[in-house]
């Protein structure tokens, strides 16, 4: 269980973001901050991350790896394809 609020964590995930975004940045890629919910962070990939074979790999082994090395090792990250904030969850935490 992670001991910390959706505030707390959506804060923190903020923080580290400019350090995972280097790596997608490289790729040509755009990561942006959704929300969190429950402990788990949604996040949208954009530029060449969006419909690319590969970014549930990014999704899991670089942004999820990396929060979970920063902030908590049972950290969750979800990717939502841009145009499909409908599919968040209620009650999201954003900023």
């Amino acid at each position: 269980m992670i001991p910390f609020s959706d505030e707390d964590l959506y804060i923190a995930t903020k923080n580290f973001l400019p350090s995972i975004e280097e790596y997608i940045k490289s790729h040509e890629g755009t990561m942006k901050l959704l929300g969190v919910k429950d402990g788990v962070i949604y996040i949208e990939l954009g530029g060449t991350c969006n419909g690319c074979s590969m970014s549930t790999m990014t999704t899991k082994m670089v942004a999820q790896k990396r929060l979970r090395e920063l902030i908590h090792p049972e950290i969750v990250v979800e990717s939502i394809f841009p145009g499909a904030e409908d599919t968040l969850p209620k009650g999201l935490y954003k900023d």
